[in-house]
């Protein structure tokens, strides 16, 4: 059994930061993809970034530059650290753990809310 929880969302103004974690506990495979993904009201869940245990990362363009994804192997935890947050990254964003390109995992999910 995999369980994802994530934690660190909230309101914030716009042009400020946020920063996520996510952690994983349970059987994971030692090579796995971790990343975000955030779904607004009336909005398909979109990709925010991945990072896989090599540490290759991979951002939705509408955040490069204002968000990184990092992980700490050893705590099977991934963080993203969120700046210069706009009112159109509020969302509920959800962790997702990928193993062997076959088992994928979901967090409950966070909201994040940018307004002033």
């Amino acid at each position: 059994q995999v369980q994802l929880v994530e934690s660190g969302g909230g309101l914030v103004q716009p042009g400020g930061s946020l920063r996520l974690s996510c952690a994983a506990s349970g059987i994971i495979f030692s090579i796995n993809t971790m990343g975000w993904y955030r779904q607004a009201p009336g909005k398909e869940r979109e990709l925010v970034a991945t990072i896989t245990t090599g540490g290759s990362t991979n951002y939705a363009d509408s955040v490069k530059g204002r968000f990184t994804i990092s992980r700490d192997g050893a705590k099977n935890t991934v963080y993203l650290q969120m700046n210069s947050l706009k009112p159109e990254d509020t969302a509920v964003y959800y962790c997702r753990l990928t193993m062997a390109r076959q088992y994928v995992y979901w967090g409950q999910g966070t909201q994040v809310t940018v307004s002033s």
